[in-house]
């Protein structure tokens, strides 16, 4: 933890941008658990929740693409100050879901957040490299990757409890407050969020800048594996809108129990990069912790099929999430090393598209099932479809397990 306090203590403009990050991602989940809990008792389904989940991801992944080519050619800063604040002012419109008629105004407001994010993620993460130096990037990415993690472990308890004590309409306010704060920490940061000396880029098609970043992907063998990585555990994310329907089938829990499953899963994609960031700087060894990573969240979601006891789910759920939080950061990291900074907002971009894709029809997927499959049932098919991917994806990969050259090619 030295390394982690020592950086955030020497990058001033690094630490606005994390405690940002960590501000939004927390409101998130000031939304996301009341919601879950929320739209079944307004409803009577679970498929409410899941559409809501869908929603988010498909929306991400339609404006994701479009996003990283205004990511690569505008003031980052800028444009995630503004992003923020057009996901805080969406949020305020859930105030509005009380009965089922008014259910659909949740996928309004989760629609225009997520083409926020979609605008804001790519962005933050684009930048990393420019707010700290070479030597800290590592650590940085870790750091930063690990606040979803962070904040899902908070966030998710403390929405939980705040919906059960104060209701639903103080979380969708909270929400909002602390989206706009982010904006105003991003807004007060003064180093460059992209490479001051690269040249101008020349305006052209969307189409084009999608199609630039495509070409170097599939060029680059290695940053095709990283890329496509992500998708095993997003095979199995689809089971988490099953959560609030596992725990009230399997324990009889309320808003507080559901709250803590998914801060285990915080906890756990939380300590997975800290415990591996040493082993993310090797190449070689790289791509097999990726695998292994996939595998752990496989197997966790196995178990979660036969646990009988409350505390077991929620190790497990640790667990599980340990792998798929190293896999994702870990993942992102390597993209981080390799891709330049013109491209690197368009390559985030394609990189989120594809997972949030795979989330977000394996969401639909389990969420149609539910109504006749039972969720624990659901969730250890998930586990089976990530272990079976994780094993695909280590043949496949098989030729980039040994020392390579710098892909970063020459700027010009």
């Amino acid at each position: 933890m030295r390394v982690y306090l020592d950086l955030l203590r020497r990058e001033k403009d690094f630490r606005r941008a994390y405690l940002a990050q960590l501000i939004a991602l927390g409101g998130d989940w000031f939304a996301v658990i009341p919601l879950l809990v929320l739209l079944p008792e307004l409803t009577g389904t679970g498929f409410w929740g899941a559409l809501v989940l869908a929603v988010d991801t498909l929306v991400f992944a339609l404006v994701a693409p479009y996003a990283g080519t205004v990511v690569d050619r505008v003031d980052r800063r800028r444009l995630m100050v503004v992003a923020n604040t057009v996901a805080g002012l969406a949020a305020l419109l859930l105030v509005l879901v009380r009965t089922e008629a008014t259910a659909w105004v949740a996928l309004v407001a989760v629609g225009i957040v997520a083409a926020a994010k979609a605008f804001s993620q790519p962005a933050g993460t684009a930048a990393l490299p420019n707010l700290v130096d070479p030597d800290d990037l590592a650590t940085a990415s870790v750091l930063n990757g690990a606040s979803w993690g962070t904040m899902l472990a908070v966030g998710a308890a403390l929405g939980g409890l705040v919906a059960g004590t104060l209701g639903y309409t103080v979380c969708f306010v909270l929400d909002a407050g602390l989206l706009l704060t982010a904006a105003l920490l991003v807004r007060s940061t003064r180093r460059p969020f992209s490479d001051p000396s690269a040249p101008p880029r020349e305006r052209r098609p969307a189409r084009d800048d999608v199609a630039e970043a495509v070409a170097f992907s599939w060029r680059e063998r290695r940053v095709l594996a990283l890329i496509t990585c992500k998708s095993g555990p997003a095979f199995g994310n689809g089971a988490l809108s099953l959560f609030p329907l596992y725990g009230a089938a399997a324990f009889g829990l309320g808003p507080l129990g559901i709250g803590l499953m998914y801060s285990a899963r915080g906890l756990g994609a939380l300590l997975g990069p800290l415990l591996l960031r040493k082993r993310a700087t090797d190449p070689v060894r790289l791509h097999g912790v990726l695998a292994g990573s996939m595998a752990v969240f496989g197997l966790g979601y196995l178990a979660l099929a036969v646990a009988d006891w409350f505390w077991l789910v929620l190790v497990l759920l640790v667990v599980a999430h340990a792998g798929g939080g190293a896999n994702w950061i870990l993942s992102t990291y390597g993209l981080q090393t390799v891709v330049p900074d013109s491209l690197r907002g368009r390559v985030f971009s394609a990189d989120y598209t594809l997972a949030t894709l795979v989330v977000a029809g394996s969401q639909l997927a389990f969420g149609g099932l539910s109504g006749v499959v039972a969720a624990r049932d659901l969730l250890g098919l998930s586990g089976a479809l990530v272990l079976t991917y994780a094993g695909l994806w280590w043949l496949a990969t098989r030729r980039l397990r040994t020392p390579a050259p710098d892909l970063l090619p020459t700027e010009s």
